[in-house]
């Protein structure tokens, strides 16, 4: 656990394509204390955005979200995370591609670990997608918090091109189809 977590949140870290389309989404739950964009599983100490962003470093675009299970399950995060981004393209995102944009799961513990699969598992299995789910469930590694300026960085620049044009569109599908749990 990290130190910033109490004994009533938990942790998890997810990377799918930017993580400012991930953090606008997950900013909006019920639940959800806090989300803060980074970098985690590359072999770089202290990456920067440049460094990440030209693939050199290993690093993924994650947020790391800190929840209330009592109020959102991590199951339901999970479930929202495979519906929110597109988890069966191997290292892109839309015009995003590279490493950087891979979808991973990095688990804070072997339950975390069990219900990730378990999750993947069962959209396979009821094949929620046309194509095979390529998300990697991994260990969390070190995370590295992305530089002040991309934390809400949907919300402090919403006529930015990126957000108008990519970032709007999908949080609007997303709090159409995740309504009931919204803040």
């Amino acid at each position: 656990m990290d130190s910033h977590a109490s004994s009533q949140t938990e942790i998890t870290t997810l990377g799918g394509g930017c993580f400012w389309c991930l953090e606008a989404a997950y900013d909006q739950l019920k639940g959800v204390a806090s989300v803060e964009s980074g970098y985690m599983g590359g072999q770089v100490q202290n990456p920067t955005y440049e460094a990440v962003c030209m693939g050199n470093t290993g690093h993924a675009e994650v947020v790391q979200v800190t929840f209330d299970p009592s109020v959102i399950s991590y199951r339901e995060l999970l479930e929202i995370f495979l519906a929110i981004h597109d988890p069966t393209t191997l290292n892109r995102q839309g015009n995003d591609a590279g490493t950087q944009y891979r979808s991973a799961i990095f688990y804070h513990s072997p339950e975390q670990k069990k219900i990730a699969e378990e999750v993947i598992a069962r959209f396979t299995q009821e094949k929620i997608f046309d194509q095979p789910i390529v998300t990697q469930v991994v260990p969390a590694e070190t995370f590295y918090i992305a530089e002040e300026y991309h934390q809400e960085y949907f919300v402090q620049n919403p006529s930015q091109p990126y957000c108008a044009y990519l970032i709007n569109p999908k949080v609007a599908k997303f709090r159409q189809q995740f309504a009931e749990k919204l803040k």
